[in-house]
């Protein structure tokens, strides 16, 4: 068990170095999940140790929750004063979310250029 936490943490630590090291606008903890990933790839998979240790962190994951939750009702008087600013922008980001999905799902649903039906 803790070979396997060594090992999401290892790959962590990774992935924070390679983004930090070279100036990626990329979050070290995403890197370190493609690299993990690609570990994973490489060794054909998860042992039975890495999936109990991932089952273990992912059904504590709603601890995660718990800051959020606290700040939010730590700042309930700006989120009341600012709520329409709030309002609009996560509703825009969510239109433009959909709208991007949808274009791209669009693009990547076409048959390739040439191909009979």
């Amino acid at each position: 068990m803790v070979h396997a936490i060594a090992t999401i943490l290892l790959a962590q630590l990774a992935g924070e170095l390679a983004a930090r090291g070279l100036g990626l606008p990329l979050p070290g903890p995403v890197l370190g999940a493609l690299f993990l990933v690609g570990l994973l790839a490489w060794r054909g998979g998860p042992g039975e140790s890495l999936e109990r240790a991932a089952d273990g962190l992912l059904s504590n994951l709603s601890l995660l929750f718990v800051p959020a939750g606290v700040g939010v009702m730590l700042h309930a008087g700006l989120i009341g004063r600012e709520w329409l600013a709030i309002a609009g922008a996560l509703l825009f980001s969510t239109v433009l979310t959909v709208a991007v999905t949808g274009l791209v799902f669009r693009l990547l649903s076409r048959p390739p250029r040439g191909d009979a039906p």
